[in-house]
């Protein structure tokens, strides 16, 4: 009878004991996982929220050339040029109505004329206040420019945006008339090739498109 008890008294014993062991590991996973949510909510307000992801923008690309009004001997030069590396356009010039399309490359060099038109260094930048200064061939790139008249559009494709200019004024200077790329205070356009377009030999004069920035299209 002694020994029944006893044993009864150890059993109750043992039961109460693996109770209080299991309350007490619950209680220590509720502290656990407390501290870890204050964790994470201190990580939250410690952490600067990122951005949210922006597409890459896209590069501005010009159809291949019209060779249909190019002299011969530009053709043989821009395609001299294909197997060197440039930098990737500023932007892309289009003149619809006169089937202008031209890469705007950085500098007036010879390389950088033969593959497309150069933005004249000193003159404005895109997107500013100023006078933006590209030059091309009369030959080449620049050749529908005979076409060209007061009122066209100009679209500069550009990384992220379309600027569009409209033709204010032409005009015929000697090469030494810098005047034309003075600097303006409004974002202007000034074209600039050699003139006759059909002059043999070294043209002695050059041709002007005066644009102004009518509205920018994103």
């Amino acid at each position: 009878m002694k020994l029944t008890v006893y044993l009864v008294r150890l059993l109750l014993f043992v039961g109460f004991a693996l109770l209080a062991f299991c309350a007490v590991a619950k209680l220590h996973e509720v502290i656990l996982s407390r501290m870890a949510m204050s964790r994470i909510e201190d990580l939250r307000r410690t952490t600067p929220r990122q951005s949210a992801w922006q597409p890459p923008v896209a590069q501005p690309v010009a159809s291949p050339p019209d060779f249909v009004l190019w002299s011969q001997q530009r053709i043989k030069q821009y395609e001299d040029t294909l197997s060197g590396k440039l930098a990737p356009p500023l932007a892309v010039i289009r003149i619809n109505r006169i089937h202008v399309e031209a890469p705007v490359l950085e500098g007036t060099d010879d390389i950088t004329l033969n593959r497309g038109v150069g933005h004249i260094p000193g003159t404005a930048l895109f997107g500013e206040n100023g006078n933006v200064g590209l030059a091309g061939h009369r030959d080449g790139f620049f050749r529908g420019l005979k076409d060209i008249k007061v009122g066209d559009r100009i679209d500069l494709d550009e990384p992220g945006r379309v600027e569009t200019y409209v033709v204010e004024q032409l005009e015929i200077v000697s090469p030494k008339d810098v005047r034309v790329l003075r600097t303006t205070s409004k974002p202007t356009l000034t074209l600039v090739t050699c003139y006759p377009f059909y002059y043999i030999g070294s043209a002695p004069q050059r041709f002007i498109v005066h644009a102004e920035l009518a509205s920018p299209k994103s």
